[in-house]
């Protein structure tokens, strides 16, 4: 089943502790249908200056991504994001937003992105992807936010989380989101706002999902090296979106599945800056650390030993 992804295709200056690079191709939406591209059919819808060329066009060719939506403007340059990590690489710095083209998005649909089955709204403004959401058919939609709409934007917020499936975000998001500071808590607070799930991404800690009658939690995938974790979490999502268009279900067993896949995408992602590390992703590469992050979470069930003479 196809996803229909909208969001940014953008360019990050990205300095950690163990390099440097400039103007590497990124945004919200590059890396989740990266990630997703890998289990079913991707469309994007985006907007980009004339800056973006043939080599940033290449990264989506190679994954057979659709980018016939993605509105190309002469005479303007892309979105255009500089950061700087420390060894926290949880926290990025924001150094300059350029936003360029992406200031005045308006996202455009084809008769073929209206009729996908799944839809993730990337973080862009909530009104947009409210737009978004009204003209598309999907039976199935997931979006992201941040900490600048929750801020400046809690009614527009409010308003499209009532019109989503799942929301996927991080959890100082999902903390400052619901005011609470139990994660737990949190949670619950947030399945009152309209999503039936809740997907909170934890970086190196892992993710967990939550619903009304439901948790479930997974660590990372063990690393390391670390280089350069933008665009982890829409790696997560894109995994975790793409395993269930694959899989054409959102049952709990599917879900939870769609969490570890999510895990493990994110996981190659970090490993080198900007797709470098996706581009040259193989399936035997996902499959072994699926199942090696398996054998670090698995046990097997045993009566609890007893000291002799313990009194219950």
């Amino acid at each position: 089943m196809s996803i229909l992804v909208v969001g940014s295709v953008a360019f990050d200056s990205v300095k950690t502790p163990f390099g440097e690079k400039e103007k590497v191709l990124g945004g919200s939406a590059t890396y989740f249908s990266v990630a997703a591209s890998f289990f079913s059919d991707v469309r994007v819808v985006a907007v980009v200056g004339e800056d973006f060329g043939r080599d940033e066009e290449q990264v989506f060719i190679e994954r057979a991504v659709d980018i016939s939506d993605m509105e190309r403007i002469d005479g303007q340059r892309s979105f255009h994001w500089k950061g700087a990590y420390g060894y926290d690489l949880n926290t990025a710095t924001t150094l300059d937003t350029q936003l360029n083209v992406f200031a005045d998005f308006k996202p455009k649909l084809s008769s073929a992105a209206r009729s996908c089955p799944y839809l993730f709204l990337g973080n862009i403004q909530p009104s947009l992807q409210i737009e978004v959401r009204e003209q598309v058919r999907a039976k199935l939609v997931a979006a992201d936010t941040m900490n600048y709409w929750i801020d400046n934007m809690p009614e527009e917020l409010a308003e499209m989380l009532k019109h989503i499936d799942i929301l996927i975000i991080n959890d100082t998001e999902a903390r400052e989101l619901a005011g609470e500071a139990n994660l737990i808590r949190a949670a619950r607070r947030i399945l009152t706002m309209g999503p039936r799930r809740l997907v909170v991404k934890r970086g190196e800690y892992g993710a967990a999902s939550f619903t009304d009658d439901s948790y479930f939690a997974t660590p990372a995938y063990p690393l390391e090296d670390v280089f350069d974790p933008t665009g982890a979490g829409d790696s997560f999502a894109g995994g975790f979106m793409g395993y269930l268009a694959a899989a054409n279900a959102s049952d709990e067993a599917t879900v939870r599945r769609a969490v570890i896949y999510g895990s493990v995408m994110a996981s190659f992602n970090v490993e080198e800056f900007g797709c470098e590390r996706m581009r040259r992703l193989t399936y035997e590469e996902i499959s072994g650390r699926i199942r090696a992050l398996r054998s670090v979470t698995h046990f097997e069930e045993a009566d609890m030993p007893r000291r002799a003479g313990a009194v219950l």
